[in-house]
């Protein structure tokens, strides 16, 4: 599901001349900012397919070379690893297919169990049985609610261990050119949490906030509260960034740019608008949600909250910044494949994956008519072949693994592709 809102008026570039018309020739000089919503692991593979076919069907445009980029939970190492220049092929190849020539992806590594923080839970039993037990005297101490109370403080904060996730991330953006550093990069970065303790959003690669290792402040905004654990960055506690808005694509806005792609993979599931024919997932109902349980209906309340915030916030964007063309890539919301798939079932990643790259290509050739100008507007075309090829997988345009390469081959690869992008980009002026 594609949401279009196209400029209401033309916008002056840095000469302050004019956009052209779409009948013009293509400008070069256009900004344009990449907004990346969380959604757990897999979610994170949705939005891989779908930049996977951004990629592909748009001619003009390279998701490494971007102007900035915002990341919230697991988008945000999307955008890490795209503005350190690791393409949407690269990837699928760490996560997909398993044949990249750097990086070796462990799917346990993301579902360790936090070992230490249920030991630091369970070392205050004896304190406050003790307590209990003293309350018993007092009466008006000894109420099941205050019992509760007193007791919550030994369930942990979450069921898995992020320490070993914020590894992950740093040995992969500390390595082949690649930086863990927000001040080192070429493209501006912002990774959005959540201080737990005071409610407000931490823009991470911005202000006071660039000295935070990248893999850092992706550690701190993927911690979905009950699932991993806050994370500690100068002695304050952070969470998951969508807790404060989905996408925060506000922050893209306010940069000045001309062009926003949003991506967010998670929307509520429209049972009302699927076949009554259609097949049963887990042995449950899709027109009736409730028959899975409190996961099915907590997934559905957390979804439909995330979405309509966005909503919200993308209408008041459009009256905000009439001046700028904003598209948000989502799931279509009869799409059960998608919702009822376990959140951390990386088994299915790769269906998944293939999922939002075959969505993303049907939007595109669904409003092709209505993207054509607005794309053209910022030297963007629509590559016809690729929306016409009805068999193309998200591996389609892998090809072959490429050959094993050491520290130095990787570091000389990238710096030739840096010289023909600064050698295109001389002949297009």
């Amino acid at each position: 599901m594609l949401s279009l809102h196209a400029a209401k008026r033309p916008v002056p570039n840095k000469t302050g001349k004019r956009k052209p018309s779409a009948n013009a020739p293509a400008q070069s000089s256009a900004r344009i900012g990449l907004a990346i919503a969380g959604g757990g692991p897999i979610g994170a593979m949705y939005e891989l397919g779908a930049l996977r076919a951004l990629d592909e069907a748009l001619d003009g445009i390279d998701l490494t070379r971007m102007d900035c980029y915002v990341g919230v939970s697991s988008g945000a190492f999307l955008a890490a690893g795209l503005v350190n220049r690791m393409s949407s092929a690269e990837m699928c190849r760490i996560f997909i297919t398993g044949d990249s020539d750097d990086v070796r992806f462990r799917p346990e590594t993301f579902l360790r169990p936090a070992v230490f923080e249920y030991m630091r839970r369970a070392s205050a039993l004896p304190r406050l049985t003790l307590e209990w037990w003293s309350s018993l005297l007092s009466p008006r101490d000894s109420r099941l609610s205050d019992l509760m109370v007193r007791f919550g403080s030994l369930v942990p904060t979450g069921l898995f261990d992020n320490s070993e996730v914020e590894r992950f991330l740093r040995e992969i953006f500390s390595r082949r050119g690649r930086s863990n550093d927000f001040r080192q990069l070429e493209r501006e970065l912002y990774v959005v949490a959540v201080d737990l303790d005071s409610g407000e959003a931490v823009r991470f690669g911005a202000g006071d906030w660039k000295d935070i290792p990248i893999s850092k402040a992706v550690q701190a905004s993927a911690a979905l509260p009950g699932l991993y654990p806050p994370v500690e960055v100068r002695g304050r506690h952070y969470v998951d960034g969508a807790l404060r808005r989905t996408m925060h694509a506000s922050v893209l806005l306010e940069r000045g740019i001309d062009l926003l792609i949003g991506i967010n993979p998670l929307v509520p599931f429209d049972s009302t608008k699927v076949d009554s024919d259609a097949g049963h997932r887990g042995g449950v109902d899709p027109h009736r949600i409730w028959q899975g349980g409190l996961p099915a209906v907590m997934s559905q309340t957390f979804r439909t909250l995330l979405q309509s915030r966005m909503q919200v916030g993308l209408a008041k964007y459009a009256q905000q910044y009439p001046d700028i063309d904003q598209l948000i890539f989502e799931p279509n919301s009869n799409d059960g494949e998608m919702f009822f798939t376990n959140a951390f079932s990386f088994s299915n990643r790769r269906r998944v994956c293939q999922l939002g790259y075959r969505n993303t290509l049907q939007d595109l050739r669904n409003r092709a008519e209505a993207l054509g100008p607005v794309l053209a507007a910022h030297g963007i075309r629509v590559r016809e072949d690729v929306l016409n090829d009805r068999h193309r997988t998200v591996l389609s345009g892998l090809g072959e693994a490429p050959p094993r390469s050491t520290e130095t081959t990787a570091r000389l690869r990238r710096a030739l592709d840096e010289t023909e992008h600064l050698i295109r980009r001389r002949k297009q002026s």
